[in-house]
């Protein structure tokens, strides 16, 4: 018989918690299975530290962690992770924009095999189009510029095998996106997709800075495509100011007026900028190097071993 541990951050959310506890004990208690809910309160200014003290006392299988200050959700997730003790642990929002019924198809999948199941999302009600937009984007760019098979439109809603969870707290970088590091990892992972409805109760606590300051932590930390940009930038710069040379040099020998003296500083200041730049970008790829040995990443993750 195996164990469930729900994660679930909570930052201001007095009117979803009841809600939330009310719609998912009863699905978790049809699986016939143990399971716990640890609740990470990241910092809450409303009624939510004694709402989840009041569903703490009632009812044992609800744990709570309650953070000094307001670190952020990841962290909040990290926090659960630490302390979850089930086989399988699924990470989802405290305010039902995570359809709990999902859960239930991600312990399907799981009991099939697969490690990491992502709640994939096909719409995304009570979001502003700008919202959408943007998180589109910002997964179809991480692929681009990154090594990570992120799936797109996927969020933090995630079944992660007991192994799994090991191996990512494992990793060693303060700023993490979690979602970058479930692509990171490896092991055998698919997706269930699902309609996601707009909040039960109470305001969307993510604002612009939190989106912005979330996407530095998925770009960042998995790629170098930032430091690549002066080299590139450079040699470009480099390469049309020699071809101007060319041009310029081709029409003082044809004996064509174009401006003088004058004319040929900006192919010169053009040439000195980007060898500036080149070396600059040279310079960025050993940065690169060191910033990926500061992480501190295990080499490899075992994933399976048997008779040892």
């Amino acid at each position: 018989m195996s164990k469930y541990s729900l994660v679930v951050p909570a930052y201001n959310e007095e009117k979803t918690l009841p809600l939330f506890y009310d719609a998912v004990v009863p699905l978790m208690e049809s699986v016939g299975e143990e399971f716990e809910m640890i609740f990470v309160n990241d910092g809450s200014r409303d009624g939510t530290k004694e709402i989840l003290r009041g569903l703490a006392e009632k009812d044992a299988r609800v744990k709570v962690c309650n953070f000094s200050r307001n670190f952020g959700q990841q962290a909040a997730f990290l926090c659960g992770f630490s302390e979850a003790t089930g086989d399988a642990v699924i990470a989802m929002d405290a305010d039902l924009q995570d359809p709990p019924e999902v859960a239930l198809e991600m312990i399907k999948k799981w009991k099939e095999g697969y490690d990491i199941v992502h709640g994939k999302r096909r719409k995304r009600k009570g979001e502003t189009l700008f919202k959408r937009a943007t998180a589109s984007l910002f997964y179809r760019f991480m692929r681009k510029i990154t090594s990570l098979d992120m799936p797109a439109d996927v969020g933090d809603f995630k079944l992660y095998d007991r192994k799994v969870v090991d191996a990512v707290l494992s990793l060693g970088e303060h700023d993490r996106l979690l979602r970058a590091q479930a692509a990171w990892v490896g092991f055998k992972q698919t997706t269930v997709e699902f309609d996601r409805p707009e909040r039960v109760a109470g305001e969307t606590h993510y604002t612009l800075k939190k989106m912005i300051r979330l996407a530095e932590s998925g770009v960042f930390p998995n790629s170098d495509y930032p430091l690549t940009l002066p080299l590139k930038a450079g040699l470009c710069l480099t390469g049309l100011s020699l071809v101007c040379f060319v041009v310029f040099i081709v029409l003082a020998c044809s004996g064509v007026a174009f401006g003088g003296l004058t004319a040929w500083l900006f192919p010169a200041l053009g040439l000195a900028t980007g060898i500036v730049l080149t070396c600059h970008g040279l310079s960025n790829i050993y940065l690169s190097m060191i910033y990926s040995e500061v992480q501190n990443r295990p080499k490899y993750i075992v994933a399976d071993k048997f008779n040892l």
